[in-house]
């Protein structure tokens, strides 16, 4: 489209210059024309019987000129030398030739009257264009479209010469659309498969670009393409390489330090041992286990995140359906609306394990949930409820802080360890959605949003 807005805006400058040069042109060629009869009938109306002149002015005039004779100089006044034209336009060839009782003269083309523009016009001026002409006088009207001259004779009479005959406007005639036609369906033709050159490689690397979002392996091979996206293509693969070593090196990092802490732990369990106050020494070791449940959680987070699980497409309703029935058979209330077949593409065992965390930590406050299902048309929603305590709404977004807990007794039985949530929305984030968490009215809304496509 701008292709075509930019051929259309220079197509019509050049029509508009060559238009007004071509009328300048025609206009100039009528001019001269116009100039050299005159001075051909004036030449003539020196040399015949002054009988003869009517018969040769009527011989010149044609269907859109008229030549009379005065006797006295009419460019004193220019308006009324209009007028004078005027009148002679409007009067037919053929009834002036009737007129002078010359029925037997041959009749010229176009007869017609002329009907002159507006009167706009211009003072005379000497005729500079043909300094051979003695004593002429030229001038302009309606717009220049009309012309006026009035020469002397040499026996003291003046020959006026009257043209007007409107221009038609030609800007756009056929052969100017057919050319910018034909110029057009060249430029799009020419447009579009540059575009496609250009757009199809970049769409490839957008649909990567959100497949890596989602933590997906991309093999990119750069395009037959122009350099620019050849580059881009090498730049973004570059990119991926480094996150991909940042975030191994991260998780082997953190898989180290909680394996590494397993081993000061079992020192501390055994040296807890032989404390003698009883009291003591049970506290000892409450904090030793809890220092063990968040070092396994921080092992199991990491074994996860490390472990390349393959992207494949599944039946998201089936999915929630089954892990619905492992929890009723734990002997948990959950409940499950079942849905049409939603197919998505995904990490099967990740994801189950997000969507694991938020329905335990809903039968963990409220001792059961409900599940929904829905697909919009950018997204699909997976709604957990429940109808338990609920949490404060200034505390939506730090409940998913990592060992974040809003129990404070700190007792693992009731208030876990603080990593579920971390790792639900660790995940659903990797695969591009989110978690959104809004009141229930009693109870808790946990929504996961996955985007589509």
């Amino acid at each position: 489209m701008f292709i075509l807005g930019a051929l259309l805006v220079g197509q019509t400058v050049a029509f508009m210059i060559s238009s007004r040069q071509r009328e300048t042109a025609i206009r100039q060629t009528i001019e001269s024309e116009f100039i050299a009869r005159t001075d051909a009938l004036s030449s003539m109306l020196a040399e015949v019987a002054p009988d003869m002149r009517q018969n040769v002015l009527l011989a010149g005039s044609v269907g859109n000129s008229r030549f009379w004779l005065s006797d006295r100089d009419p460019a004193n006044d220019a308006r009324a030398w209009y007028e004078t034209a005027q009148s002679h336009l409007r009067i037919p060839i053929e009834d002036l030739i009737r007129s002078q009782g010359l029925d037997g003269f041959t009749m010229p083309s176009g007869s017609r009257p002329v009907a002159l523009g507006d009167p706009d016009v211009s003072d005379w001026q000497p005729l500079l264009s043909d300094p051979d002409i003695a004593n002429a006088r030229f001038l302009h009207f309606s717009g220049q479209e009309g012309m006026g001259i009035v020469q002397p004779v040499n026996d003291g009479t003046w020959l006026n010469a009257v043209y007007y005959k409107p221009a038609k406007p030609g800007l756009w005639g056929m052969q100017s659309l057919l050319s910018m036609g034909i110029t057009a369906i060249i430029l799009s033709v020419i447009g579009v498969f540059v575009a496609r050159q250009i757009a199809r490689p970049l769409r490839s690397l957008a649909i990567s670009a959100e497949a890596l979002g989602r933590g997906e392996a991309i093999q990119l091979s750069p395009p037959r393409a122009p350099e620019d996206i050849r580059q881009l293509y090498e730049a973004f693969d570059g990119m991926q390489m480094r996150l991909r070593r940042f975030v191994d090196d991260r998780t082997k990092m953190l898989a180290a330090i909680g394996h590494d802490l397993r081993t000061p732990l079992t020192t501390l369990r055994l040296r807890a041992e032989f404390v003698s106050d009883p009291e003591l020494q049970s506290k000892i070791l409450a904090t030793v286990d809890e220092m063990q449940a968040m070092t396994e959680a921080t092992l199991s987070f990491a074994k996860s995140e490390a472990t390349a699980e393959e992207t494949r497409k599944i039946d998201i309703a089936a999915l929630l359906g089954s892990l619905c029935d492992d929890l009723a058979e734990l002997g948990h209330d959950v409940t499950f609306q079942e849905s049409e077949r939603i197919s998505y593409r995904c990490r099967p065992d990740n994801l189950k394990r997000a969507l694991r965390n938020l329905i335990e930590n809903a039968l963990r406050y409220a001792g059961k949930a409900s599940l929904k299902v829905s697909r919009l048309p950018d997204s699909i929603e997976i709604l957990v409820e429940d109808d338990g305590p609920g949490i404060p709404e200034d505390q939506f977004e730090q409940v998913f802080m990592p060992f974040y807990r809003l129990e404070t007794s700190r007792n693992r039985e009731t208030g876990g360890v603080g990593l579920g949530l971390s790792i639900a929305r660790a995940i659903v984030r990797h695969h591009g959605g989110d978690i959104v968490l809004s009141p229930n009215d009693p109870g808790l809304r946990a929504v996961v949003v996955l985007p589509v496509g």
